[in-house]
């Protein structure tokens, strides 16, 4: 039960202490198990703390402010990294915010609080927000900032969130990588001086560098101990984070939209919202961090996260842009025969006067190519339809070819280098500019004539594959150019959000080069994200592991591909493969016709036992048992449902062992009082990789002791299923 302070910190609480013998409020912004305080005190708004749950507020009255300011602003004497830099309307750059009042209430399960600030000699106003979700235990914060000035201010920084730690050490996480490296950890301490990780891609813009980061206090990052701040930026345009420590063992995070090349000319009486700083706090290391989020994702954050996601086979791998309508109806065939339920056609099915054949051309012109496909996508629709499955389509309407139609029609809707200067191609294409109307309601257009004429289509990859080099917009005037970076991300957000409210019933998934928008921006629009191109299990196991340290396994699309890759040129098992994509939302990249039949029908029963377990998979508890990026060779991973009644785990031998090595295994989440039947699944043999198979272990013996898993070989695999028993 929750004492009586606790239900108080889920409401307003005002606490009139003496600070310096004055008059301070305390603002309470609280979760079930953390408390983020600020307090008031000589008409300036401070941070008082972030961290576990307090449960009395017993001597705050004796505390003196140790943070910075809640929002620290340029030119009221602060030298540290600022929340926000604004050039006056009268060409002044002071700007300095006292408290003007907050409020605070709460809504089942969420918190919402605003504290309202404004310069102390100009009507400028920020207002800073919060939403508090108390079961999972995770703050949202975002800025508005407005201003009646007489004329534009200039923004020239616009931080979302400016937060405070106090610790006597701090590592930071960080993910990174190109493409087919996509979310490659990092780990470092910090010492003293500023830490960025920014991107200033403008598309593609969680490719190389995400905007997500663990700071650990005090030690290394643990998966089970230790205390972990989790923080992810909502943008899928430009960021920057920003980590400070000083001399006295304090660091400040600053994060927000990237203020490089952005200055923002705002208008009188017009509001500028920053995206959301997403964060958790776990004093028991990074996996009840993992947890939070993905319960929160699941909930408030990804569309339909409650509901089965569906086995899809993707045409790409299986067929590149060399196919007709005979070669993927015999893909559907193989497709269904394997028990998978979305057909997804890939690139190349449009343009006629400029054909998508290959990369250098048809893009922009969303037509059907009547050559490929002479009687059209509702005949290959309704052929998969006949096979029990549903279908889907590829898109990728923020680009054009130079050569194509669009191009030829609109260059003023392309993004350049302006003043005739040649445009700098990338992948043989060029960006749309998504600041103009017109463009977003041509990308918007592009999705909804498809799905006004072929209402049955059920499932849109939305695909980006090239970042901004040619910044330059014909819509935005001369003078507002800088704020072309940010109005093309809203822009491409408006068009996201338009089509998520006509079309709740399709699944859409985001895909830019691989994992070029593995966010939380473009993910409360989404059903799913593709988090790399890189379908080497191998490699896999690392994209999905720092994945999935921010990002639900139901969202993340895992495809079993052919062999050799065609990314690594690695040659893996079909079992390997399998049991690898297992890991997230299962899906097939490949063409069944090039299947022997042994294999085919492991795919078979491969498929029917994801959907056997996916529930465990897609709704329950990830845990992390054992790193890939330790030397030991192994990585393992096990999800256990909201119950407890299930388990599956997952271990992974990706490196050679000795002979005489054997692999302990401690599982996480079970009930540690009952009972549980493991049995060993996806089998190639009859051998099991374990002594017990199909024995009955307590869930104690299995987390504190652990099962030897005995694989030795480099890119062998084993599942286990456990079910809970009553005996």
């Amino acid at each position: 039960m929750k004492t009586s302070i606790d239900k108080i910190q889920l409401s307003v609480l005002l606490l009139c202490v003496s600070f310096w013998g004055l008059n301070a409020q305390v603002i309470q912004i609280g979760t079930d198990n953390t408390s983020l305080i600020y307090h008031i005190s000589k008409n300036k708004v401070y941070q008082f703390y972030y961290g576990k749950n307090l449960q009395s507020l017993k001597g705050i009255e004796k505390m003196k402010p140790f943070f910075n300011e809640a929002y620290p602003s340029f030119g009221n004497g602060s030298s540290d990294e600022v929340g926000i830099i604004a050039v006056h309307a009268d060409g002044t750059m002071a700007t300095d915010l006292i408290y003007q009042s907050h409020e605070q209430n709460t809504n089942v399960n969420i918190q919402n609080t605003t504290i309202h600030l404004k310069d102390e000699k100009l009507p400028f106003f920020v207002d800073l927000h919060f939403k508090a979700y108390q079961n999972e235990d995770v703050i949202e914060q975002w800025t508005t900032i407005s201003h009646k000035e007489t004329n534009q201010v200039r923004l020239e920084q616009f931080a979302s969130s400016a937060i405070s730690f106090k610790a006597e050490s701090y590592y930071l996480t960080h993910f990174n990588g190109s493409w087919a490296r996509e979310m490659r950890m990092s780990e470092e301490r910090l010492t003293n001086g500023i830490k960025n990780i920014e991107t200033k891609r403008g598309v593609r813009t969680t490719e190389y560098e995400n905007p997500s980061f663990i700071l650990s206090l005090n030690q290394e990052a643990q998966e089970n101990s230790g205390e972990v701040v989790f923080g992810s930026l909502a943008w899928m345009g430009n960021y920057r984070l920003s980590f400070q420590l000083d001399d006295q063992d304090r660091c400040q995070l600053t994060g927000g939209i990237n203020p490089f090349a952005s200055g923002y000319s705002l208008k009188p009486n017009t509001v500028f919202e920053t995206p959301r700083m997403v964060l958790t706090y776990s004093s028991e290391g990074k996996n009840r961090a993992s947890i939070n989020l993905h319960r929160w994702t699941r909930k408030y954050n990804l569309q339909d996260g409650n509901e089965i996601r569906p086995i899809v086979l993707n045409s790409w791998e299986g067929a590149y842009f060399s196919f007709y309508a005979d070669k993927l109806k015999s893909m559907m065939n193989g497709a269904a025969e394997m028990g998978v339920e979305v057909f997804v056609l890939d690139d190349g099915w449009f343009g006629n006067k400029y054909p998508r054949n290959s990369p250098k051309s048809g893009l922009g012109d969303w037509q059907v190519n009547k050559k490929k496909l002479p009687n059209g996508i509702d005949d290959l629709i309704s052929h998969t339809e006949k096979l029990g499955m549903k279908f889907g389509i590829w898109v990728e309407p923020e680009m054009v070819n130079p050569q194509s139609e669009l191009a030829k029609n609109h260059p003023d809707w392309i993004l350049q280098r302006m003043n005739g200067r040649e445009p700098l191609l990338q992948r043989n294409q060029l960006l749309l500019d998504l600041s103009n109307p017109k463009v977003q309601d041509f990308a918007f257009g592009v999705i909804d004539e498809l799905l006004i004429k072929h209402p049955r289509i059920k499932y849109i990859k939305w695909d980006a594959n090239r970042h901004v080099q040619n910044f330059g917009s014909t819509y935005l005037k001369e003078g507002n150019q800088s704020n072309l970076w940010i109005e093309y991300a809203r822009g491409l957000e408006s068009v996201f959000k338009r089509l998520n409210g006509k079309y709740p019933n399709v699944i859409f998934q985001a895909c830019s080069s691989g994992g070029g928008r593995v966010d939380f921006s473009s993910m409360k629009y989404t059903h799913e994200f593709w988090a790399s191109d890189d379908t080497d299990p191998y490699e896999r196991i690392f994209i999905q592991w720092g994945t999935n340290h921010f990002f639900p396994p139901i969202a993340t699309g895992a495809h079993i591909t052919k062999s050799p890759n065609h990314q690594t040129g690695r040659e893996t098992s079909l079992k390997f493969r399998s049991d690898v994509a297992f890991g997230g939302r299962l899906g097939i990249e490949l063409s069944p016709d090039d299947l022997k039949p042994e294999e085919l029908e492991f795919s078979k029963e491969a498929v029917k036992l994801y959907k056997e377990i996916r529930s465990v998979v897609q709704f329950g508890d990830l845990y992390r048992l054992q790193s890939p990026y330790d030397n030991d060779g192994y990585a393992s991973i096990n999800y256990v449902s909201g119950n407890k009644d299930e388990a599956i785990l997952m271990v992974y031998s990706h490196d050679f062992h000795r002979r005489y090595e054997r692999n302990f295994v401690r599982l996480q989440g079970l009930d540690t009082s009952a009972n549980y039947r493991i049995t060993e699944v996806n089998k190639v043999a009859n051998k099991s990789h374990i002594e017990f198979n199909e024995d009955i272990v307590s869930g104690g013996i299995l987390m504190n002791r652990g099962i030897k898993v005995d694989l030795k070989k480099p890119l062998e695999s084993a599942i286990f299923q456990l079910k809970k028993v009553s005996q």
